[in-house]
């Protein structure tokens, strides 16, 4: 306190008693009308040798002599600070006098920008100022509060623009222990920053005592609050501060509606929101585009896309025009869920109603086709966008030279390249390492080092991902040394190899053919990981060496050891692909032992396999697993184990897993009921037992026609192979009148009978001995070009000799 008053005492003095300026300093505050700056000086004709002794003459000037100038100067700023900054340059020492002298003239004249901007550099210590900028509150304190305030603004936006959150409290409190007004701009200025950096829990503590002091609170400040709660989660708490605010009789403003709206729809609370949104609405309360566009990216992150349509199709209905972000959100749902083919008509909706598209829009489009493998229509609608002159930046370019690349046609990719640099976009890291990993997917190292190299002259660091692609190519391709020479150039230019590297070289080594070096490297590794062991799984499944996989698996888990989940997944596709049920239920069950929850794919293509073997007892154990680990089978697990049971003759329980499927909510398809439908068709006209011992009884039988009215009321159309075992069945019961009923049926449903279809009506003619029609209806096949298989020219050639041998007969 006395080291601060000791300062503050000098300035006091200088303020009060405006004494004349020694003599010694005369000649250099003469002149300061024309030094307001080196530029300055230059165009007023001030020579050189003039300029360097006005700045000699300045350095014997004293803090006094400096403080009393500025006061003269007080209603001349611009010429204040020429002389303030002249001095500083001139290698004059300002101290707190002198800061507080200028700093009272800049917020006298309001100059806030300058202010602020003079405040950071004293906060950055980027000045040799003996003092804190928060000291200047102290010397200027009895300024005024208009003063004071600005001052207050201009240090609270300098310390937040650094971060130094905790000094803005102490500038608050010293204002407010001195008897002044925080200045509410200010506060919500910080409590914004604080939001914005996470900092939730600091922003409502100022929030809180904002109230205690009794302020006059406006819009933004409870827009700030209600926005922390929604980042806090504290939905009812929002919801509170909102009707806190209509209570002060301030009235929320369109950003206030939206932001709670965007709360709620950020904590899963989608359809809250929605519906708040049009009671909103009902009430004739102004929204902005924002809270629409909040609703609509709300329903695409959850799929619902028809939903975000509607929201877009009601805003226009309310007057409320959609802008780029509205269109982009359902854009990018539409690219993100594969319905690509809707995004597109959208985004040219968009730009026929004058909305400017932007990169960003542009990107996820060809982003959305090269997820959805539509690479070549991602390069194609490149070139229109291009056509159509929109702007298209370094992420569209990196898009279609990926492309370009993972399609083979790294030339097209390189010219593509170029134009980048002849439209004036300079490539980064990411282009550069997209061309490198082109051209060593082909396998062409010396141009990927070509590149490699310019990328570097370009001032470009290359980055982990770069030096990564490198390693793998050069194993992969028979430079090995390279790929290790390289692991110590990178230690050389302090980047660390970290286990992708290493997984990269083991993986390119196997792929290269060496497997027994990949091992040797993996053995010699130092302080190998998991994810190593992982990498050489995935060599070994990628060269077919699955049983080394499988007992490399095996080895680490008897050590209480699991390789990553993508691992297991390779692992098991390739013991399936070689039909090893066996050691495929033996991963599948070590992983839940040791408490791995194995994929949905896994335990579909698990359940698959085991039912495409007949092994039912294996595949219920798999499916029940499945449910008991709390996962709802999809459609197509339940069909693949009623067909299954069915293939086996094991209706009953073909019935049970249905009537689950069902009870789950899950509903059936045409697939679903044709299986039932088939295998119930065939059992009504042999019988069959529901296991292989023992004999189904008789109320286990059930009739087939069950299944396809139960379709039919449904509203599930039948397919072709629906029809096709409907046809079938009516020809093996001697309904072949029906049967043919049936057959025409399915041309004028617009569908188009397959081989098998005739093949069922074929056989239908020829066990009624109707040779005649059984002939024109091959002559039909040929004329529409269907070929007939095996079985039909079998059936055809059985059928002719039957016909003979009756024909003889008689």
């Amino acid at each position: 306190m006395w080291v601060l008053a000791a300062k503050l005492f000098p300035f006091r003095q200088y303020i009060k008693h405006v004494q004349l300026i020694p003599s010694r300093s005369v000649s250099a505050l003469a002149h300061l009308r024309l030094i307001c700056s080196d530029s300055e000086l230059e165009e007023s004709g001030v020579n050189n040798e003039h300029n360097d002794e006005i700045k000699c003459s300045f350095s014997y000037l004293n803090t006094r002599e400096v403080v009393e100038k500025l006061y003269s100067l007080r209603k001349e700023p611009k010429i204040a600070l020429s002389f303030f900054e002249q001095l500083k340059r001139s290698g004059f020492s300002h101290n707190l006098c002198t800061y507080a002298a200028i700093v009272r003239i800049l917020c006298c004249c309001g100059w806030q920008k300058k202010l602020e901007s003079m405040l950071l550099e004293l906060v950055r210590k980027k000045t040799d100022a003996n003092f804190e900028a928060t000291d200047l509150i102290e010397a200027l304190c009895g300024e005024g509060s208009t003063l004071l305030t600005r001052l207050s603004d201009a240090m609270i936006k300098a310390y937040v623009s650094v971060g130094m959150f905790d000094e803005v409290i102490d500038i608050l409190f010293q204002i407010n222990r001195r008897g002044f007004v925080w200045s509410i701009c200010s506060c919500n200025y910080f409590m914004n920053q604080l939001v914005e950096c996470g900092k939730v829990d600091m922003a409502l503590a100022v929030y809180q005592h904002l109230k205690r002091l009794g302020l006059s609170l406006n819009e933004y400040t409870y827009v700030i609050v209600i926005k922390a709660l929604c980042k806090k989660g504290s939905m009812q708490e929002a919801v509170e501060v909102f009707l806190e605010m209509e209570k002060a009789g301030v009235t929320p403003n369109a950003f206030a509606y939206s932001t709670c709206i965007e709360g709620l729809c950020m904590n899963g609370m989608l359809d809250l929101g929605y519906e708040l949104l049009l009671k909103w609405e009902e009430a004739d309360i102004p929204l902005s585009a924002f809270a629409y566009t909040v609703v609509i990216r709300g329903f695409c992150d959850q799929n619902k896309l028809e939903k975000a349509e509607c929201v877009l199709l009601h805003m226009e209905k309310q007057g409320v025009v959609p802008d780029v972000y509205a269109y982009s959100a359902l854009i990018s749902g539409y690219c993100k869920f594969g319905k690509i083919n809707k995004a597109l008509p959208l985004h040219h909706e968009m730009t026929s109603k004058g909305i400017k598209t932007n990169c960003g829009v542009l990107s996820v489009i060809l982003k959305g086709l090269c997820r959805n493998g539509m690479a070549s229509a991602a390069i194609k609608q490149f070139l229109e966008f291009k056509d159509m002159g929109f702007f298209l930046d370094k992420v569209c370019y990196d898009v279609i030279v990926d492309s370009l690349c993972k399609l083979g046609e790294v030339e097209k990719a390189m010219i593509l390249f170029e134009e980048m640099k002849d439209r004036q976009i300079v490539p980064d890291v990411v282009n550069y390492t997209t061309m490198i990993c082109g051209y060593c997917f082909q396998g062409k190292l010396g141009d990927a080092l070509d590149l490699f190299k310019e990328m570097k002259e370009m001032g470009h660091k290359p980055d982990i991902i770069t030096y990564n692609i490198l390693a793998g190519a050069f194993a992969q391709y028979g430079a090995v040394q390279k790929a290790f020479d390289l692991l110590n150039y990178m230690k050389r230019h302090g980047l660390e190899p970290n286990f992708v590297t290493h997984n990269m070289i083991i993986e390119g080594l196997c792929m290269g053919g060496r497997v027994e070096e990949a091992e040797a490297f993996l053995d010699g590794l130092k302080g190998k990981c998991l994810e190593n062991y992982s990498a050489m799984i995935n060599g070994y499944c990628k060269t077919g060496h699955t049983k080394e996989a499988f007992q490399l698996f095996m080895r680490l888990s008897n050590q209480g050891v699991l390789v990553k989940k993508s691992s297991c997944n390779k692992l098991l596709t390739n013991l399936l692909i070689l039909r090893d049920n066996n050691n495929a239920l033996k991963l599948f069950k070590t992983m839940i032992t040791l408490n791995a929850e194995p994929s949905k794919s896994m335990y579909d293509k698990l359940i698959g396999a085991l039912c495409q073997a007949e092994e039912m007892e294996q595949a219920q154990l798999v499916f029940d697993v499945l449910v008991d680990k709390g996962l709802t089978p999809h459609l197509i697990t339940y069909t693949m184990m009623i067909h299954g049971y069915c293939k086996i003759n094991c209706l009953r329980e073909a019935r049970d897993v249905f009537n689950d499927m069902k009870q789950r909510g899950i509903t059936p398809d045409v697939v679903t009921y044709t299986v039932l439908f088939d295998a119930h068709s065939k059992i009504n006209l042999k019988g069959s037992s529901s296991s292989p011992d023992a004999l189904q009884c008789k109320e286990d039988v059930v009739d087939a026609s069950v299944f396809w009215n139960e379709m039919k009321e449904m509203g599930i159309r039948p397919d072709v192979i629906s029809y096709t075992v409907l046809i079938a069945k009516l020809c093996n019961t001697q309904n072949l009148e029906d049967g043919i009923t049936v057959f025409n049926e399915i041309s004028d449903r617009g569908l188009e009978p397959d081989t098998v279809t005739y093949t069922a009506l074929l056989c239908g003619y020829l066990a009624k001995g109707d040779l005649d029609r059984a002939i024109a209806l091959v002559d039909e096949m040929s004329v529409k070009g269907i070929q007939g298989d095996d079985y039909t020219k079998s059936s055809l050639e059985r059928g002719i000799e039957k016909a003979r041998i009756l024909q003889y007969r008689h």
